[in-house]
């Protein structure tokens, strides 16, 4: 398993490749083993598939910081990726960003992403959004800069200016957050192609986040649309889980419309595949190794 360091410099090597980084969203361990399958550089913490998958309730920040830090442990422990983490407004001022900055990158993440909403924040495709100034979102960012300990962590700043105010506010704060010194830049909810491409030629400079929502704000683009449009990370928050609930949904509709499961067995996984991927087999050989008599090195049984 590589370590925290070495996979928060392999994501900034992903950051600087020839192409975007596509960025799909996880809400468990599960996702998290099926991305790293899939053969994705990283993967991201989705406070909202969070909210709605592990708790059963809408993205209107009612999530604490305890629970996504015990659910960030658990995805950089089952991965061998990087893990971008939606930190949301950081859990406070300054002083509290600094204290969610140290308790997630012991966690082991990747990356942290903070955004200029008010507590309490609400996803960036709904509306009603209400922010911070940004000079107090400014001073987040070097909080979060000064508090972190391994400087290959990457500093993701999110502005919904575009939804509160306007895209020329949006974008006036994208630049005054990278010269508060955040490593990537995130526009969030540009609202067709042309504002798609005013962020990236306006923000040319540090990496650039597009999150595409399905029937959401944002335009559907082909990958290599976004790329040219000057985009370098394309990211997929919610399409894992909203794909694994409508296989779920059709799943659990054939069973309770017929009481069995053996017709749909070509639809699912099959046992093999699911013990391989939670390494069953490596367990398996462990387990057996340690399960013999054992002596320490130089001492006679």
């Amino acid at each position: 398993m590589p370590s925290a360091h070495e996979r928060r410099l392999a994501l900034r090597a992903a950051l600087g490749g020839p192409g975007p980084l596509v960025l799909p969203g996880v809400t468990d361990a599960l996702g998290a083993r099926l991305a790293e399958q899939a053969g994705f550089a990283a993967v991201y913490a989705t406070g909202a598939g969070l909210a709605n998958a592990q708790h059963g309730v809408p993205d209107l920040g009612l999530i604490s910081l305890g629970e996504v830090v015990d659910h960030v442990s658990r995805l950089t422990e089952s991965t061998v990726l990087p893990v971008v983490v939606d930190a949301d407004t950081g859990y406070g001022g300054p002083l509290a960003t600094m204290r969610t900055v140290r308790l997630l990158e012991r966690a082991g993440a990747a990356a942290l992403q903070l955004e200029d909403q008010e507590m309490p924040k609400r996803c960036g495709h709904f509306d009603d959004h209400r922010l911070i100034p940004a000079a107090h979102m400014q001073a987040k960012i070097a909080a979060a800069l000064e508090a972190r300990t391994d400087e290959a962590m990457v500093l993701v700043a999110r502005t919904d200016a575009r939804s509160a105010e306007s895209l020329d506010a949006a974008i006036e704060r994208a630049h005054a957050y990278a010269e508060a010194g955040a490593d990537v830049l995130f526009v969030e909810a540009p609202r067709s192609v042309e504002e798609l491409a005013r962020v990236g030629t306006e923000l040319a400079g540090l990496p650039l986040v597009v999150n595409v929502v399905e029937g959401g704000k944002t335009p559907q683009l082909p990958l290599a649309e976004y790329a040219a449009l000057g985009f370098d990370v394309a990211l997929f928050a919610n399409y894992l889980m909203r794909s694994m609930l409508s296989a779920g949904r059709d799943a659990l509709a054939h069973l309770a419309a017929t009481g069995e499961t053996a017709s749909r067995a070509e639809a699912m996984a099959t046992w093999q595949e699911r013990q391989e991927l939670f390494h069953l087999p490596e367990f398996g050989a462990a387990e057996a190794h340690y399960d013999r008599p054992w002596s320490a090195p130089g001492v006679r049984s």
